[in-house]
């Protein structure tokens, strides 16, 4: 059993030594680093740590941030090693799953983040019903107006194709037969 560290920082200036420094005090006898964002998820340096740690090995990070900054990344991350038989371990927080504490508290932390994204579906839903009964309708305004369509009818009608008129009126040609098909 190894334990593989992964050490992170944001920006080019700022100095991974506390980091690191906490890592090699936990035992880690590999450490990965990154010089980049949490939000970036091709992070090199993480993907060769996931990629080195093998069947029984633990992954540690001095505080959970380092993983990731979403709650669903860190949560994809940590099942992804699970599902690997791989250990997970974060230093400040005292989150390790490779004890049945560190499993429940980290299980607790998936269920939390599948509220949060039911919530924010909810939320979104109710907000489009609101709109609705209100009138307002979502997505794009529609590049036929009635005041072109008209004028498209007008046009067929001389005998002029469905082409030809889109493209006096300077619209797309499906655009004007999905609005003469309603």
């Amino acid at each position: 059993m190894a334990h593989v560290g992964y050490a992170r920082v944001s920006t080019l200036d700022q100095d991974p030594a506390l980091q690191l420094d906490a890592l090699a005090a936990a035992g880690c006898s590999k450490v990965f680093e990154d010089r980049a964002s949490g939000a970036r998820t091709d992070r090199p340096g993480l993907q060769k740590a996931l990629d080195y740690a093998r069947e029984g090995d633990v992954l540690i990070v001095w505080k959970l941030d380092r993983l990731g900054r979403s709650l669903p990344h860190l949560i994809e991350t940590v099942s992804a090693l699970e599902k690997r038989a791989v250990g997970f371990r974060s230093l400040t927080e005292a989150i390790d799953t490779t004890t049945p504490g560190g499993r429940l508290v980290f299980h607790l932390f998936g269920a939390l983040g599948q509220f949060e994204r039911d919530l924010i579906r909810e939320r979104t839903r109710a907000g489009l019903a609101a709109a609705e009964a209100r009138g307002r309708k979502g997505g794009r305004k529609p590049v036929i107006t009635t005041e072109k369509l008209k004028r498209a009818r007008e046009i067929i009608d001389k005998g002029l194709t469905v082409r030809e008129a889109a493209v006096r009126l300077k619209v797309g040609k499906t655009a004007l037969y999905d609005a003469l098909s309603k």
